[in-house]
């Protein structure tokens, strides 16, 4: 049976499939070159019976992956980077067994990275960066635990080995109880505070002006500091101006 090779690489969003081409055994090689491993190869003869990649990235693709994708259980390589794809990471894609390279980096997906794909063992390059993917990082365990920050750059919101972003910095803690008791009585609603304030400033206010108002003798003693005070305060800031070097060159 002949190799049966699509091309979709930088199709420009463009609807359908290309057309298939056939090659026999016998004939000239026939050369494909495929993004593998954040890098171009090209491949030729009869490796090609053997090699197994989708390489949809730059097409302008939109939408979120199909969670079918998960059951191209021979595919080596998927790159579906510098797309507009959307939504979580689907967990089907644990079922890759032999996926080798899974780019998925420059797209707008979301969610956390499922913590299934620790069960990829076949996997050498993993990108997801450039996302906005957020939650903690799978487990550093098998091929999971050799891949550095540089696999999750640009998702701010994750967090976890390998990046230096601790995931217990924005989660709550697990035991509240005696310090969230404390809070509870310890808060004050500002919106409560201000009115009762007012209300207290108003009614000293309207005490001193009643006691002003009944008793004379406190009336002329209160006008009589109120004087006093203010001349001692204009004298002062005259006195203090009389100091100053410039106030005495406009003299």
């Amino acid at each position: 049976m002949g190799l049966k090779i699509y091309d979709f690489i930088s199709n420009n969003g463009a609807y359908g499939f290309p057309s298939p081409r056939y090659y026999h055994d016998g004939y000239a090689e026939e050369k494909i070159e495929i993004s593998t491993k954040t890098a171009s190869y090209t491949y030729k003869g009869h490796i090609l019976d053997m090699f197994s990649a989708i390489d949809l990235s730059c097409n302008q693709l939109t939408g979120i992956i199909p969670a079918g994708v998960g059951n191209l259980s021979e595919v080596r390589d998927l790159n579906l980077s510098h797309n507009y794809l959307t939504g979580p990471i689907p967990s089907t894609f644990s079922k890759l067994k032999q996926v080798e390279s899974l780019d998925l980096s420059y797209n707008h997906l979301n969610g956390r990275i499922p913590p299934q794909l620790t069960e990829l063992n076949a996997l050498e390059v993993f990108t997801v960066a450039h996302n906005n993917l957020s939650g903690p990082l799978p487990d550093m365990k098998a091929q999971f635990g050799t891949f550095d920050e540089s696999s999750y750059e640009g998702n701010p919101l994750l967090c976890g080995p390998p990046l230096k972003r601790n995931c217990s910095i924005g989660d709550p803690p697990e035991t509240p109880s005696a310090p969230s008791g404390r809070e509870e009585h310890d808060f004050i609603d500002m919106g409560v505070f201000h009115i009762s304030f007012a209300v207290s400033y108003t009614i000293i206010l309207l005490g001193i002006a009643s006691v002003l108002y009944i008793n004379p003798y406190w009336r002329r003693t209160w006008f009589y500091l109120i004087e006093k005070s203010s001349k001692v305060c204009y004298f002062f800031i005259v006195d203090s101006l009389h100091r100053l070097p410039c106030f005495r060159r406009t003299i």
